[in-house]
């Protein structure tokens, strides 16, 4: 028990650190930070959560192995425009997949006969919102990345919607504390990622580093919580007459 608050108040530290270094432009040292923290959070959850689950598990394996991959990448021989920059395509294939495993996690809990019966007009909004967001998000990087890499960053950007979808999904159906921490961290994921998109494709402040990095960290730390509890299953939303009662 002891060892692991001593391995969660390092975390907090080393998430502290990787802030500073990812805002100021530190990205080497911050990719061997988050590296070192995601192997570290791997181990709190597999040797001290008591509801485990494959798919989290899974997500953080994939997202370890991308972060591993990113820091890999800077030691290695610069790719020339008309090459192929294969960590690039590794590590994003890699994210996309983490973040797949997360998504599954939610869907393989819900009964989605019940959820498609009882939230299909919400759910056909947030479709039409997700189509529009990704596009547009995508867009902006349109001039500087490839085909392949528009391509690319399109089914990552898609995903990541997705997730904050069904985590809106999951809790409007839910409604307990594990599916609203789940919901605030896949908030501070999208946030994250479209910040650090602007901040690599379309502006290069060094505020945004701070930013993105920060909202990393705080989803994270949301994910790691809500993995902690089990879910209650759906609860009635509060009304009038139970708040009287």
């Amino acid at each position: 028990m002891i060892v692991n608050k001593i391995l969660k108040v390092v975390l907090l530290l080393l998430g502290g650190v990787f802030i500073v270094l990812q805002g100021f432009a530190f990205e080497k040292e911050g990719s061997a930070i988050s590296a070192l923290m995601l192997v570290i959070l791997t181990f709190l959850y597999c040797r001290w959560t008591e509801h485990k689950t494959k798919y989290f598990f899974w997500f953080l394996i994939f997202f370890t192995i991308a972060q591993l991959v990113s820091f890999y990448a800077f030691f290695a021989p610069e790719f020339k425009d008309s090459e192929t920059d294969y960590f690039y395509y590794t590590a994003n294939t890699l994210y996309i997949i983490s973040y797949s495993f997360l998504t599954i996690k939610m869907l393989v809990d819900l009964n989605l006969k019940k959820v498609f019966s009882e939230l299909s007009i919400p759910i056909i909004i947030l479709i039409v919102l997700d189509i529009f967001c990704v596009i547009l998000v995508t867009d902006t990087t349109q001039n500087v990345l490839s085909y392949e890499e528009y391509i690319l960053e399109f089914v990552y950007n898609a995903i990541i919607m997705l997730l904050l979808s069904v985590a809106l999904i999951n809790y409007m159906y839910r409604n307990d504390n594990k599916s609203m921490l789940f919901l605030i961290g896949s908030i501070c994921i999208v946030f994250s990622e479209i910040i650090q998109l602007a901040y690599y494709y379309i502006l290069n402040d060094n505020n945004l580093g701070f930013i993105y990095s920060f909202f990393l960290v705080i989803a994270f730390l949301f994910f790691y919580l809500q993995s902690q509890l089990d879910f209650t299953g759906p609860e009635p939303a509060y009304t009038d007459e139970q708040l009287e009662a």
